[in-house]
């Protein structure tokens, strides 16, 4: 086995890959650029090598920089994670150059199924569905927009050594086509080093289902079920689950089958992921092939029981797979869901800063599937850290929050749970976001495509109005916690000597545009919360002032809350609400009805920039009358361009940045008359 491993790659993919290697007795070596000098890898790690400024293309996409780092540190194999170097057939060969172990596929599986257009002229050759797509280069816009009318739209514009959303477009016009292809192009080349840009069909309602498969270099291979990751968001992939709930038997197997064939194919060996869209009817369409590890391998992990990282590593040492198709059973349920450092209020746009809070819920410390019986499992996959910094260089995943149940209805409910737990503060985040989909009906029944997010939320999150039945859930326990608050209260100002008979026992609860009286009879266990026309809720829990989470019963069922403080009551956060609860006592809250509400400034005259990032270009100028729908100017973000548009038509009056400027959070960009 080997030595030393070097992981080529950041964040909670090395984190992920230090952890194996820590649990097999290999040291590791972290490469870090500026940015990254105190990220949690970097800590983590035996050993750490700088390798260059904060851009992925000035440090850890720089193949001479990693091999420097290689030499310097000794290591005998590096371990690429996804993305960066992982996929690149030219990383591979300078490392079977120099004689270190690709912890990946050979460099020829590489070339051949890495690249999108290749892989997919393979699976033709080996007749194997494909969607319908142009395969060759193309030169120029124009071009693209040809292609696109011969395919006929809708299209989708990819990256061909793209991956994780980066580079792709969708397009339903000449326009959106031009205007796609130059975006896609500029992607690719930021995050890839590579331009090259494909095209294909975009399949309406599609499911989008992976395989995962592990060869070694025996001529042994093995599919360990399916992935389904259908709830994405700009083609990039945001909850998945393993198994589907879409898939039978038969059609499990079918997939399985053709994607270990095709890895042979190619004489794979590591661990891959087979793409496939699939439609209503179940008939399965190759898309292409990872060769690398997915960012959604722990649910994989989660109902085999399968190291996915030590298997790789096993299998770049010359090993054979020590277990067979018969031996892989899947147990269970498992959900993932990608925490993103984007704020789901302003359009999903990349939020950077420091985490002045950051506590994930527990993780399970162990759990071996099908031998762990009715169990719950949560894992916590993270490359960050409370009081770490959230880069606008890099990807803005910072987590990915799994669980595991006996069944689907119970992973998911531990999941809504683990989400309700898990305390981000500094940043914008998708908490909220990913709290709504574990609760959206579409996606409980399991009946959900790629579409989903365009679908049910066409014009973005505005968060979530909950139910009548849960918002009495909440004003019970908050009025118990406030009861809890004003008893410290009154302790402190020594007004009390038997508290039970100075704290008040009416209130007035108020959230989400309701109003409750209730009347509290507290006792050492509890709280009964009375409601206005007979109904009570019974509250316990041990919350006491000062804690920024509340886990609470109310009549039996668990309740978890984000709690803040706001005048005369808290902020509420749970289950993708963020709600502001006001408890008052009856004349409190009849003075509270009368007073006027602030109304907030008048910004429809200005275009303000939507989150931290630079300008790229700005595509007028001042005197210019434009469209609603005209692009206004381009800003770059964690490696995606974000092309801002009027809202209605209007003359610009006044421009107050220009390209290679850095702006931050409601920046003035350009004024309207």
């Amino acid at each position: 086995m080997f030595k030393k491993l070097l992981i080529a790659n950041r964040g909670e993919i090395a984190c992920r890959v230090i952890k194996t290697a820590r649990k097999m007795g290999i040291p590791t070596v972290a490469i870090y650029s500026d940015a990254d000098a105190q990220a949690l890898h970097v800590k983590m790690a035996d050993e750490t090598i700088h390798i260059g400024p904060p851009p992925a293309n000035q440090s850890y996409i720089v193949i001479d920089k990693v091999m420097d780092a290689i030499r310097q540190s000794g290591a005998e194999a590096v371990h690429p994670g996804y993305g960066f170097l992982s996929e690149n057939a030219k990383f591979a060969e300078a490392l079977d150059a120099a004689g270190v172990a690709f912890v990946g596929p050979p460099k020829g599986a590489i070339e051949s199924m890495g690249d999108k257009i290749t892989s997919k002229k393979i699976a033709q050759e080996a007749d194997v569905s494909t969607v319908p797509g142009y395969m060759g280069l193309i030169e120029d816009a124009d071009e693209a927009v040809k292609i696109s009318n011969e395919i006929g739209y809708p299209v989708m514009l990819k990256a061909s050594a793209g991956g994780g959303g980066k580079g792709m477009r969708i397009a339903w016009n000449d326009e959106e086509a031009r205007e796609g292809f130059q975006s896609s192009k500029n992607e690719a080349a930021n995050s890839f080093g590579d331009d090259r840009i494909f095209i294909e069909k975009f399949v309406t309602q599609p499911r989008h289902i992976e395989i995962q498969v592990l060869c070694d270099s025996h001529g042994n291979g093995i599919y360990l079920g399916e992935r389904e990751c259908s709830i994405q968001r700009r083609n990039q992939k945001v909850v998945e689950e393993a198994p589907s709930p879409f898939l039978d038997e038969a059609t499990r197997k079918a997939m399985g089958e053709q994607s270990v064939a095709l890895a042979k194919a190619v004489g794979y060996a590591s661990a891959g992921t087979v793409e496939f869209i699939v439609d209503g009817s179940k008939n399965f369409y190759f898309l292409e092939m990872n060769t690398r590890l997915q960012v959604e391998h722990p649910v994989t992990e989660l109902i085999t029981g399968v190291d996915l990282v030590e298997q790789m590593i096993r299998v770049a040492a010359g090993e054979k797979l020590s277990i067979t198709q018969d031996d892989v059973k899947l147990h269970g349920w498992a959900i993932e869901n990608r925490l993103y450092a984007e704020d789901p209020y302003r359009g999903f746009l990349p939020s950077i800063g420091r985490l002045t809070r950051y506590r994930p819920p527990a993780e399970t410390e162990s759990y071996t599937p099908g031998v762990t019986p009715d169990s719950i499992v949560v894992r916590n996959d993270t490359g960050v850290y409370e009081g770490g910094e959230i880069s606008m260089y890099y990807d803005p995943m910072i987590a990915k929050l799994c669980t595991w149940g006996p069944d689907r209805a119970t992973a998911i409910e531990a999941m809504r749970v683990a989400l309700d737990s898990f305390e981000v503060e500094g940043i914008g985040h998708n908490l909220p976001f990913l709290s709504a989909v574990m609760d959206h009906p579409k996606f409980v029944s399991g009946d959900m495509t790629t579409a989903f997010i365009a679908e049910e939320y066409p014009d973005g999150f505005e968060g979530v109005e909950l139910s009548e039945t849960d918002l009495r859930r909440i004003a019970a326990a908050c009025a118990a916690m406030h009861r809890v608050a004003e008893i410290r209260r009154a302790r402190v100002s020594g007004r009390m000597d038997n508290h039970e008979r100075k704290v008040g026992t009416d209130w007035n609860v108020s959230l989400q545009g309701l109003s409750y009286d209730v009347v509290i009879d507290a006792d050492h266990e509890g709280a009964t919360v009375a409601f206005d026309g007979g109904s009570a809720l019974r509250v316990s829990g041990d919350w006491t002032p000062g804690d920024q989470l509340a886990e609470m019963t109310v009549d039996g069922a668990p309740l978890v809350l984000k709690v803040g403080k706001v005048s005369g009551g808290f902020r509420i956060r749970t289950r993708g609400a963020d709600l502001k609860v006001h408890v008052r006592s009856p004349r409190q809250a009849e003075l509270a009805r009368l007073m006027p509400e602030k109304t907030p400034p008048d910004t429809s005259k200005m275009l303000l920039c939507p989150m931290p990032g630079l300008v790229v270009k700005v595509d007028v100028a001042e005197g210019d009358e434009v469209q609603e729908g005209q692009a206004l100017c381009t800003i770059e973000a964690m490696k995606m361009e974000n092309i801002l548009r009027a809202e209605k038509k209007g003359i610009v009056s006044k421009i107050n940045a220009g390209a290679g400027d850095s702006l931050a959070v409601d920046d003035v960009i350009m004024e309207f008359e």
